[in-house]
Order: C-alpha cells, then structure tokens, then sequence
C-alpha cells in the first residue's frame, strides 16, 4: 500500500512524493494522519530563515501538530495503545539513554533529541501515515475533534509556559502575555482559566481583538508608552507573570520594566541566535525568576487533561484561521507565508 507525503527538500522547495505505507517495528505503531497544523517554526524552515530542519541531512516530512488514529500496533507494545485510539504525539523527543536524559533533565537537553516533523529520522505529520514509538504517543478522549487534538501541541506550549518549571498563578496575579500568536493565546487561555486578571500585548489589532473575543481583560499595543500602559494597568506595581511568546527584541527588553517586584519570568518565543540588548540587573533588584521552555518535559497528559476540562469553555479550535484539504498543501502554505498577520493557524485535514 502506498500513500502521499510532503518532503521538504530546501527552501521554498516542498513536494509530495507517493512512497509505501511503513510497518511499524517493535515498540511502534502505525498512525493515520487525520489534522495537522502549520506552525511558524515550519513557515520559518519553509523560507530558509531557520537551521531547525534539517533538509541539509536529507529531505525530511514536516509536521509536529498532529492528530490521527492507531491503525497498527508493533509487537512488544507495553503502553496500553491499542488500534483505534486517537492519539497525538510529544515534538521533542528524548532518547532516555544518555547522561542528560538519566540526570532527568528536559528532552531538549537529550545528547541524541529528535524533533519530531523537523529531521529526516523522524518524519512528521505532513502526510497520509506515519510511525512513531509507543513512549512518545498519548491517547486523547474520543469526543474530541481531530482538529483540537491538532491544537495539542502549540497548546501544550503556552501550558508549560504557564505552569512549567515549577512555577505557579492564581487568581491573584495579573499575567502579562507578550505575543498574540497561536502559543500566546493558549498562554492567555491558560492564565484566564487559572482565575488570573491577563493582560495581552500585541501589535496587531486583529490579533488584540481576537485575544478580547477571548474574554482577556486588557490588551495593549507594545508600540505605544508600553511600560506606562502596563502600569496604568496593574495599579503601578507592574505583572506577576510574564510570558514571553513573539521572541521579538523590544519585547524581550520591556520584560525588565514591566514586571512588579519578584515576577516570574517565562521566556517561550524563538530568539536564539541574537544578541537581545536588555538591562538584566533589574533582575537583582526586582529578584525576578526567569525560566526558558524548550521543549517539555511530561506535559502532554496534563495538557490532554487541561484542555478537556476547559475546552467547553474556550473555543480552541476556534483559533483555526484557515483549513485547508491535505492535497491543497501548497496552498496552504502559501498563505502561511505570505499572510502572517491574519493567518494565526493554518490547519491540513486528510480525507478517510
């Protein structure tokens, strides 16, 4: 049996090959892609703007917000997986032999880490089957929709960027949400659904409007008085908690002046590679706690559990711009690329 895949072969260079349907081995199992979301990591490997994929290896299949259905379980199969589940899958993925992986640290520390959807060792789920092992496969409730298992993933994003690390909110902070994207709202769904007064901060109006439609309780444009905004909204003493998600400098740097006295510092948005200038002593004064979350660490069943509590709630999926059918692929990223302000998340589904 055969089936379509997208390869990413290089810069703007993104084709659809027909290759056989694999077996899965020993501990693996067989999945058949039902929604997968394109997410801003991808758009930036589709440009050539990011080293994340890794089509200088070899051609590799994209796709790391993925929902589908079991169809085949490997032998030797102990997590209880069985066909017809309806699973999503971890991105980074840790191998849980080498010295970090022991030391219990997060996978992106893992000496031998794949990421799922960005190397040609760990196809992702830009096409019709796939396989993946069982350790990194988790089963979500069957009233879901394929397309909010999809969401899983970036949610799981601002979900750790929330809560990960050890840290905390309650009804009794105000949560600063630097970005309005995808991530940046799952963050503000999280911080609201945990009672906290959220305040969203973004340049783009449509993006401030959606983030009101949400029901956060103030947004605010970056590009004007930032640090007198967020201060006129926090009655002076600046956020509690701030989550970084747009990775962009200006914000990187407000960060130091808009938080209040011992703030808890996410950092979530892609910035590496730059030098950001930042006045970081502040952080002596202010005793902030900064925390980064590069990928995340036993987090997808607490996410699958979030979100089924909440999802009655918020329409997640709801944050869906665009749908389009797998064979509209390019398409599809097309308007990914060339339509960012509005396109919040671009969304693949496969036909049965």
């Amino acid at each position: 049996m055969t089936q379509k895949v997208s390869f990413l072969h290089g810069p703007k260079d993104l084709k659809i090959h027909e290759v056989d349907v694999p077996s899965p081995g020993p501990g693996q199992v067989l999945i058949k892609v039902k929604a997968c979301g394109i997410c801003g990591s991808d758009v930036e490997c589709f440009e050539g703007h990011s080293a994340e994929g890794r089509y200088d290896i070899a051609p590799y299949t994209p796709g790391h917000e993925w929902a589908g259905e079991i169809i085949e379980v490997g032998d030797n199969c102990l997590s209880g997986l069985k066909v017809g589940n309806k699973v999503i899958g971890d991105c980074v993925m840790g191998c849980g032999k080498c010295y970090n992986c022991k030391e219990g640290r997060m996978p992106s520390a893992c000496l031998n880490f794949r990421e799922i959807g960005f190397r040609p060792d760990s196809p992702g789920g830009m096409g019709e089957y796939m396989v993946v092992e069982e350790e990194y496969v988790h089963a979500f409730p069957d009233d879901w929709s394929w397309e909010l298992g999809a969401w899983h993933e970036p949610f799981s994003i601002g979900y750790y960027g929330v809560w990960g690390n050890g840290h905390h909110i309650d009804a009794s902070d105000t949560a600063l949400i630097l970005g309005a994207g995808p991530i940046g709202m799952s963050a503000a769904i999280v911080a609201m659904a945990s009672g906290a007064k959220v305040i969203v901060a973004d340049p783009l109006e449509s993006r401030r409007a959606r983030a009101a439609k949400y029901g956060v309780d103030v947004t605010l444009d970056p590009t004007k008085d930032f640090v007198q905004q967020v201060m006129d909204n926090t009655s002076g003493r600046g956020a509690d908690v701030m989550v970084e998600c747009s990775g962009n400098d200006n914000a990187l740097a407000s960060l130091f002046d808009v938080g209040s006295h011992s703030a808890r510092v996410h950092l979530v948005g892609h910035s590496i590679g730059r030098k950001v200038p930042v006045e970081i002593g502040k952080t002596i004064w202010k005793t902030y706690t900064i925390t980064g979350s590069g990928g995340t660490k036993n987090f997808a069943q607490r996410t699958i559990r979030f979100m089924d509590r909440i999802k009655d709630k918020y329409d997640i999926t709801g944050l869906t711009t665009h749908d389009f059918g797998f064979d509209k692929i390019h398409d599809a990223f097309d308007v990914a690329v060339h339509n960012k302000a509005e396109a919040l998340k671009v969304m693949l589904h496969f036909e049965d």
